[in-house]
């Protein structure tokens, strides 16, 4: 297979520097609301995020943006994971949204603090009752023997809660992401795509074009 000869043009549309929203917040929207609408994959809300150990050494993992508004990202996690861990030494963050059959990209720098216990709580109890077991079976990112052990823990908790309500883990939340710049990126022609950034200075957003 060469690698080198795998490409194709983006042809889709542009992005005029008058169509941008004085927010970031309202294009994001916009951008996640035509994603969705689109139904161009089964997980349009999937975003990779970038943390840093306390060695300095970076990490990516996809999760899923479980809300969004004027005050930054939120998203749900085991908080002894791998990506909890980098956090509590470097709450810094970079969280990248991939919409490539719409020819957009969006990348988004910022740093995170964790919700608060209530809204935990809230957002546990909307979850199914199979996904609220699975934060319990799993300990997230350590080492386990075998497939069928972990199912094994997974069914006795299943057995265990069946008949009544699902305690939230203690390690279990959520964490805002609390943007200090935004790219949105729209592919063009002859790689001349449009991108602009966001950034956050004085409480206001100063917008500027990037070359491609």
């Amino acid at each position: 297979m060469d690698l080198e000869q795998i490409r194709r043009d983006y042809e889709l549309g542009s992005l005029p520097r008058e169509q941008l929203a004085a927010s970031p917040h309202e294009q994001f929207a916009l951008w996640l609301q035509q994603a969705i609408d689109a139904k161009l994959s089964a997980d349009p809300t999937a975003m990779t995020i970038a943390t840093v150990d306390a060695k300095g050494v970076p990490s990516q993992r996809v999760v899923l943006l479980k809300s969004n508004d004027s005050n930054g990202l939120r998203f749900f996690t085991n908080k002894n994971s791998h990506k909890a861990r980098d956090l509590a030494v470097n709450p810094n963050i970079s969280a990248h949204f991939s919409w490539l059959p719409l020819e957009r990209q969006v990348q988004i720098t910022g740093s995170v603090e964790p919700l608060s216990e209530q809204q935990n709580d809230a957002y546990f109890r909307s979850r199914p009752k199979a996904s609220q077991i699975g934060a319990l079976a799993s300990n997230q990112s350590a080492p386990i023997a075998s497939r069928e052990l972990l199912d094994q823990q997974f069914e006795q908790l299943m057995q265990r809660y069946r008949d009544s309500e699902v305690p939230r883990p203690e390690h279990w939340g959520g964490y805002l992401i609390k943007p200090s710049q935004f790219e949105f990126w729209q592919g063009g022609r002859n790689r001349l795509h449009d991108r602009f950034t966001y950034t956050l200075a004085d409480g206001q957003w100063a917008i500027e074009r990037l070359q491609p």
